[in-house]
């Protein structure tokens, strides 16, 4: 259902630094066509790297609704919707589909650390409200709580639930999930670093965060691994490894800002708190990837 590179969109705040404003609507819109002229395949706002937890009801909606209307059906927009409380997430799902996503990205609910039948339960409610197709989101590094395979396996069985973004970090689990949940279950990867193993694995694409800032690598890379040039796909990955290194150098998405920052003039680095500016090591890191990629 969905594929290749799809990168998860910052979101651009007014302001300086740390005293993040409102959103920054002008360059949000901007970033989402040069990400479709750059070759994405679909869109996921307001993800993690989105800072959807520093964004109210009201400013996640809009973003949500501001990336459908600047798409204007070019590519899918997956809606980031995940909550750990499962009304919030449903109200999420109700007004992304209201504003025409064509699906939701939901994490595994977190601090709550629900068992796996909680787990099962709390998708379950999701999918029966019937507002969109889910791709689930597993990233335990966050939210504790891990979706096992036999439990995925479950919930590919409900109407409704298509794929995973998968960022557990074992890749194993591409196999796993494949004789569990069928090879038309949709498996995107959640970590850029284990793109090309999780593509050779069978995946069929990565929910990004280095394609925020280098679109057309991360596009040209994901439509090798489609077509099995393997040769011009690890090359690709030798260039971009470092970059999805150095994003990570510092807390997420400080340095993604940064190197937005320094590929568009026009974009701004600012963070909302907790997030801070990312250090001056952690720039150094990006500026060094960067010039490796050819972006610099």
């Amino acid at each position: 259902m969905f594929s290749g590179s799809i990168p998860a969109l910052v979101t651009p705040f007014r302001g300086e630094a740390n005293g993040a404003g409102a959103v920054d609507e002008d360059a949000f819109r901007a970033l989402v066509d040069w990400q479709i002229d750059q070759g994405s395949h679909a869109l996921v706002p307001c993800g993690t790297t989105g800072e959807a937890p520093t964004l109210d009801m009201d400013e996640h909606h809009r973003v949500i609704a501001l990336c459908v209307d600047q798409a204007a059906g070019r590519v899918p927009v997956i809606a980031g919707c995940g909550s750990n409380d499962t009304r919030t997430a449903r109200e999420h799902m109700r007004r992304a589909k209201a504003a025409g996503a064509d699906a939701a990205l939901v994490v595994v609910p977190y601090y709550n650390r629900p068992s796996q039948d909680g787990i099962v339960a709390h998708f379950r409610a999701l999918a029966d409200a019937g507002d969109l197709p889910i791709v689930v989101y597993n990233v335990p590094a966050r939210t504790v709580t891990d979706v096992l395979p036999d439990t995925l396996a479950r919930l590919a069985q409900i109407d409704g639930i298509v794929g995973i973004k998968d960022a557990s970090g074992v890749i194993d689990r591409v196999t796993a999930h494949r004789l569990g949940c069928g090879t038309d279950f949709c498996q995107l990867s959640g970590n850029d670093n284990q793109a090309l193993a999780f593509m050779a694995a069978g995946g069929s694409g990565c929910i990004s965060v280095s394609a925020n800032v280098a679109p057309k690598l991360c596009a040209d890379f994901q439509n090798a691994c489609t077509a099995g040039e393997w040769d011009r796909a690890r090359d690709l990955n030798d260039r971009l490894y470092p970059l999805h290194c150095a994003l990570f150098a510092d807390a997420s998405p400080g340095p993604v800002k940064y190197a937005l920052s320094r590929v568009r003039a026009d974009f701004p680095a600012s963070v909302r708190l907790p997030i801070i500016a990312c250090s001056d090591a952690a720039k150094r890191a990006v500026d060094a990837a960067l010039a490796i990629a050819g972006l610099a």
